[in-house]
């Protein structure tokens, strides 16, 4: 076979061949770097939502191998608790036991007081509220939904602290 024959595209059936299989494994080389990196984004998500499922969510201290008292359990989805402060879009909410937890609302939080939609700017400290988000990367939460609770027609929870002006 002569060399010089296959280097020649017009003639040569053979490098039409050649070149047709470096193509088709350059695509099966990057279909497997895709597969990699997606791959390698989703690990990394899960490994840091694990991370932070305690510090959003607060986790009984011990950890969950150990024996059942009724009262170390997480907050699966959220916190509930009065307002400590307002920052912007970010709340610190102080749940049961003191314990702060940060909120960061967006455009696409639904706020609640009672029937009635309010904007993040009606909040005030010391109102109490139940947020159901998702936590972030960074351990705060993001909330989806926020609905606050008119103090004069619920007690508190057992274990919440109650805050200044509380019945």
């Amino acid at each position: 076979m002569n060399l010089l024959k296959i280097f020649q595209p017009k003639e040569s059936e053979t490098f039409k061949k050649i070149i047709w299989g470096i193509v088709i494994f350059i695509i099966m080389l990057l279909i497997f770097q895709l597969g990699v990196f997606v791959g390698y984004r989703k690990a990394k998500f899960s490994y840091k939502w694990g991370d932070n499922y305690h510090r959003a969510f607060g986790g009984p201290r011990g950890g969950f191998l150990r024996g059942f008292e009724g009262k170390d359990f997480i907050n699966g989805h959220g916190i509930s608790g009065a307002i400590a402060n307002i920052n912007g879009n970010d709340l610190i909410i102080k749940g049961r036991d003191g314990i702060e937890k940060i909120i960061s609302a967006t455009d696409a939080t639904l706020i609640k007081r009672g029937g009635t939609d309010i904007k993040l700017s009606d909040l005030k400290i010391d109102d109490m509220i139940v947020v159901i988000g998702s936590p972030k990367d960074d351990g705060t939460i993001e909330a989806k939904i926020i609905r606050i609770f008119n103090s004069e027609n619920m007690p508190p929870a057992p274990g919440f602290l109650k805050p200044k002006g509380w019945r």
